[in-house]
Order: C-alpha cells, then structure tokens, then sequence
C-alpha cells in the first residue's frame, strides 16, 4: 500500500500549478533557443552527405570510363554502373556495391552527359527539389566540388 507524504499540518506535499507553469516555461524557451540551431545542423549534414554522395559517383563514373572508353550516356544514366548497358563490350562493373543512391532528400541525382561544364554534369536539386535555392534547397553540383 503507498502512502502520500503529508506535512505536520495535514496538508499533502507536491508542486503548486505556478511552480508546474514556472517549469514549462523554461523548458519552452531553451528547446525554442537550441531547436533552430539543431535544425540547422541537420541541414548542412544533408548538404555533406549530397557531397560526399556525388564524390563517391564520380569515382564510380571514373572506373567505367576507364573500362568502357567513355561516360555513361545521359540516356543510360547512372543506372550503368549497375547495369551493363545494351551497347557496350568492356564493361566491368558492377561499379557501385550498391543500387544508385537517392539525394538525402529522396530525389534522384541528375546526371547529364556530355555536361555542360565537363565530361560529365551530376547534381543534386536540394531540398526543394527545384534548381536554384539558398541554404537547405542549394543545389549540389559536381563541377562546384
């Protein structure tokens, strides 16, 4: 059986409703001042991760070059370093352990090749999904790497 603890006046002891609104209070403005400063974080992680991503398809990109004699055409995209496209004889893949990765985002990458600024142009759209945007929706480009 439990028993409440009760003063020497008869009274039973706890936080009063002030005390209880004093304690929400607080806590409502340090998670409003540390909130933002982790969301912010947690963006500019996506943008790393978009990097590192785009990094890591470029090397795979090299690796088929150097097998095949060229970059996988705009038409065969990324999927050709999975996949042993129709036309080619000297494939050697699979280039990539795994499927292509989606962008931190969810969306594909864009791949267009020949790029129009190097061999081959791949990107991410950022979160927007649209090209263009500041900060979280910034655009990742291989050429700007």
């Amino acid at each position: 059986m439990m028993r409440s603890k009760v003063r020497f006046d008869g009274r039973q002891c706890g936080f009063s409703l002030i005390e209880l609104l004093i304690v929400m209070i607080i806590i409502g403005l340090l998670a409003s001042l540390v909130g933002p400063r982790l969301f912010q974080h947690v963006g500019q992680s996506k943008q790393k991760t978009a990097r590192a991503q785009i990094e890591l398809l470029g090397t795979a990109l090299d690796a088929y070059r150097l097998d095949v004699g060229k970059y996988p055409t705009t038409e065969q995209g990324l999927d050709a370093l999975r996949r042993k496209p129709a036309d080619v004889d000297r494939w050697n893949g699979p280039y990539l352990p795994r499927d292509v990765p989606l962008d931190p985002w969810g969306n594909a990458y864009v791949y267009k090749s020949p790029g129009d600024h190097g061999d081959y142009d791949l990107s991410s759209l950022g979160g927007d999904g649209r090209t263009g945007g500041q900060g979280e929706d910034a655009d990742v480009r291989s050429w700007e790497n």
